[in-house]
């Protein structure tokens, strides 16, 4: 049975088999059977149109009965779906016949408004240039008439001249001379006709076009724009036409002028950018950068250059260069006078000095109907308060209260430098200290008048008279000693006294005709300073001139700020405060020195350049100071110091005052062998960043009125570092001053216990010479060190080797006793020489 059986193979119905032989790789090869396909021929259908046939319009209806003649429906497919199918196809062909029409009316318009561009532009062009030809004529006309004058006139001199030779001439000549001479006019006149004007014929013009396009296309850049755009060249802008249209106009009216170049004052400080530079002249900084390479220096725009270099660059772009200084940020700070009529009388400020434990306190505690200080750690004032207080009478007083600790010093000389009375409290049972004495001086170098009120009046020790007299030798002499100083006998504990002082206090005030002006920007004193948890940093300022308000922005010292708040001296917030009032301003950026100076400035941007310019300065200041030391001052500072032991300390205090002066105390402590140096010290709670440098120097951190946070104590447990609390400042400088003296190497002292007496020298074998010898006085001890002297004079210093009593080894022996004695490597001896027996002990040294 054969494989077909009868049956034709599968395949395409109307295809010619043929077979293609394929040949593979070694060798190999395989005839494979192909199939030819052949061409379709499509017979047209009985209802097409013929070829001849007009073709219809393309309606919706048309489209969908030609889609729907020559489109064969496929199987499963309902009328209505097909009619729906068809409906699409029409409403899609004429959707896009639809935008090939808009389309081409866009590009029409376009094209149009691009004709009607380059026709404006042609004919702006053109009216250019007939308005420069017009003007060239105009110019030629001008010169041939000046041409002409002066021909005329040479000719008439010409004429003048053989008239003038022959004056007894015919007339006849004469009148021959006067037709020559009119005919030559007339001839010069007629010589040079007028050039009629040349007629544009359009080959000219389109020749010229075609030239002017040309160059057009050869200067300008091939961009984006006039590539796409097709038409060649670059067209010029219409900014680019006005100026033409301008300049064109002003040489047609003769104002042919260059603009004269502004000559500038340009402010020129130490050093400035060379972009700065330029912009500050109005020159383009590439020529700025260009005329410095030409000086020799390869500089770019955002290089500094000194200020000397600069002022060549201004003079060679010819300005004026006006030298500013750096410091001339200040001016901004209004200095100037107050008018008679604007100053109005403000309160008096007093300030209350005196020896510690005298009752200062106490005594403002009660004008004050107060009670500071019980508030106070140890009794005593360790911090400089501000305080208004408004009398009986209706007077108001700002007082100033100082501490008396002799470590305040700084704290009483900026009382009184802001004060305008000194009341100066003397205890009547303890007359005159040292602080009363320094603060007598700071009176007198701040040149304020002085109220002596001597205080404990009430107490049975008190002696009035011995506080007057003991004053005079500080040159204090009291109104009852003749002399001008009031003083008033007062009792803070009684309030005896108290109205006198008040009296007095009015008295000086009305003398000195205190007057201020509070209608201009602020100018203040800084009391104190602190960082406080809540609310940042907190500065007492006392208002000296102007008004300080809320809002207003600041400098102050080297940190600057916005007044957010203030708050007066019995914690009430207030809008603004007037001279001589105390206040607590909040909303600075840093912490302040105590004693700097606040004054408010109009915007921010002042300020932060007034504080930024002060910090520079203080670095330049600390720079300088470090530069000028030499290498061999430095060396000799190293040697000198190594024999000096240090004691390091890190300081916290709670307020600037009180950091100050502990600082200033602490650099007292000391003496050739050991010192005191303070790490670093600062305003508020002990932080990481303290025990930290505390742990990397060793050092103990010292806590005012502070205390660490709970990070730093955890980390002090972690490195063993010490923080030691203080409420009291002469407890923190006796501290210290006792951990000082543990560094004082101990000193030695010798104790002579007893004298001997050489009275005969053995040579012992093994041992060397032994000298027997009688204690005469004293005792001689093995331990202890001896000399031995000849004729008086000490020739050796050393220890016993032995100690014997007959044969034994002793300990010591008595005086009256004889006893053999052997020098640890020393054999001089001889009969006669005196040893001295002495011990040594270490005493503990204390600052």
């Amino acid at each position: 049975m054969s494989d077909t059986d009868g049956k034709k193979p599968l395949g395409l119905g109307g295809n010619r088999p043929g077979q293609v032989k394929q040949s593979f790789s070694h060798g190999r090869t395989k005839s494979v059977v192909v199939e030819t396909k052949r061409k379709r021929v499509v017979v047209p259908k009985p209802g097409a149109p013929a070829a001849g046939d007009k073709p219809r319009s393309a309606t919706p209806e048309n489209v969908a009965r030609a889609v729907a003649s020559s489109t064969k429906r496929p199987a499963g497919i309902s009328d209505a779906e097909m009619e729906r199918r068809l409906k699409a196809l029409a409403a899609a062909k004429a959707r896009e016949a639809e935008e090939t029409a808009a389309r081409a009316a866009e590009e029409k318009s376009r094209e149009e408004e691009r004709e009607r561009r380059r026709a404006e532009i042609e004919a702006k062009e053109r009216e250019d240039r007939e308005r420069e030809e017009m003007l060239r004529a105009k110019e030629e006309e001008d010169a041939r008439k000046a041409e002409e004058a002066k021909l005329r006139a040479q000719k008439k001199e010409e004429v003048r001249k053989p008239a003038a030779a022959a004056p007894a001439a015919a007339p006849a000549d004469a009148a021959a001379a006067q037709a020559a001479a009119a005919r030559a006019e007339t001839k010069g006149v007629s010589a040079r006709p007028a050039r009629p004007e040349r007629e544009v014929r359009p080959d000219d013009r389109d020749s010229r076009n075609k030239n002017n396009d040309r160059d057009a296309r050869r200067t300008g850049k091939l961009s984006v724009t006039a590539a796409l755009d097709g038409e060649g060249g670059r067209q010029r802008s219409l900014a680019a036409m006005k100026r033409k249209q301008e300049r064109a106009k002003q040489k047609a009216m003769g104002q042919n002028l260059r603009a004269e170049k502004q000559v500038r004052d340009v402010q020129l400080p130490e050093a400035i950018v060379v972009s700065e530079l330029a912009n500050r002249m109005a020159e383009r900084a590439a020529d700025v950068v260009k005329a410095l390479m030409k000086m020799g220096m390869m500089v770019t725009m955002n290089q500094s250059i000194d200020a000397d270099t600069a002022e060549l660059v201004i003079e060679e772009f010819g300005h004026r260069a006006v030298r500013v200084s750096d410091a001339d940020v200040e001016q901004v700070i209004d200095q100037v006078q107050d008018k008679a009529e604007d100053l109005q009388p403000r309160p008096p400020i007093i300030t209350i000095m005196g020896h510690v434990d005298h009752g200062k306190t106490s005594l403002l505690d009660k004008i004050r109907h107060a009670n500071v200080v019980s508030g106070e750690a140890g009794g005593i004032t360790q911090h400089i308060g501000a305080y208004q207080v408004k009398t009986e009478s209706g007077a108001v007083l700002t007082f100033l209260d100082t501490p008396g600790h002799a470590a305040f010093t700084s704290m009483r000389a900026r009382g009184a430098n802001v004060t305008d009375i000194v009341v100066l409290v003397v205890a009547a049972d303890d007359a005159v200290m040292p602080q009363t004495v320094e603060a007598i001086n700071h009176a007198k170098a701040a040149n304020v008048p002085m109220i002596v009120a001597i205080n404990k009046i009430d107490k049975p020790a008190a002696n009035a008279q011995k506080v007057r007299t003991d004053l005079l030798q500080h040159e204090v002499v009291v109104e009852e000693m003749g002399g001008d100083v009031q003083d008033v006998e007062v009792s803070a504990h009684t309030g005896q006294g108290l109205d006198d002082l008040l009296e007095a206090i009015a008295l000086q005030a009305e003398i000195l005709e205190l007057k201020a002006n509070p209608d201009r920007a602020a100018q203040g004193a800084v009391i104190e300073a602190q960082l406080d948890v809540g609310r940042g940093p907190v500065a007492t300022v006392l208002v000296q001139n102007g008004t300080l308000r809320r809002g207003d922005i600041f400098v102050v010292g080297e940190q600057w700020g916005k007044v957010r708040a203030l708050i007066d001296d019995k914690g009430n917030r207030v809008d603004e405060a007037g001279p001589s009032v105390p206040v607590e301003v909040l909303g600075l950026n840093g912490t302040p020195e105590a004693g700097d100076v606040l004054n408010v400035v109009e915007t921010e941007a002042q300020a932060r350049e007034i504080a930024d310019y002060r910090i520079q300065a203080a670095k330049d200041k600390r720079a300088a100071a470090g530069a000028a030391t030499t290498l061999e001052q430095l060396m000799a500072k190293a040697k000198a110091d190594e024999s000096v032991a240090e004691l390091p300390v890190v300081v916290k205090a709670d307020v600037q005052g009180s950091a100050e002066a502990i600082v200033q105390a602490l650099e007292k402590v000391g003496n050739d062998e050991v010192r005191v140096r303070v790490l670093h010290y600062g305003v508020g709670a002990i932080t990481e960043s303290d025990v930290g440098l505390a742990e990397a120097s060793g050092a103990p951190v010292i806590g005012f009125n502070v205390r660490a946070n709970a990070p730093a104590r955890n980390s002090a447990n972690q490195k063993g570092v010490e923080i030691r609390y203080y409420s009291i400042i002469y407890d923190l400088v006796d501290d210290i001053k006792a951990a000082a003296s543990g560094l004082l190497s101990a000193e030695v002292r010798e104790n002579f216990i007893g004298y001997a007496e050489i009275r005969e020298v053995f040579k012992v074998t093994g041992v060397g010479k032994v000298a027997g010898c009688l204690v005469t006085e004293g005792v001689a001890r093995r331990s202890a060190g001896v000399r031995l002297l000849r004729d008086n004079v000490v020739i050796h210093e050393g220890t016993l080797k032995t100690l014997k009593r007959f044969k034994d080894e002793v300990k010591e022996v008595q005086s009256g006793q004889e006893c053999g004695m052997a020098f640890e490597n020393y054999d001089d001896i001889r009969v006669g020489d005196v040893i001295e027996i002495f011990e040594r002990e270490e005493v503990e040294r204390s600052l």
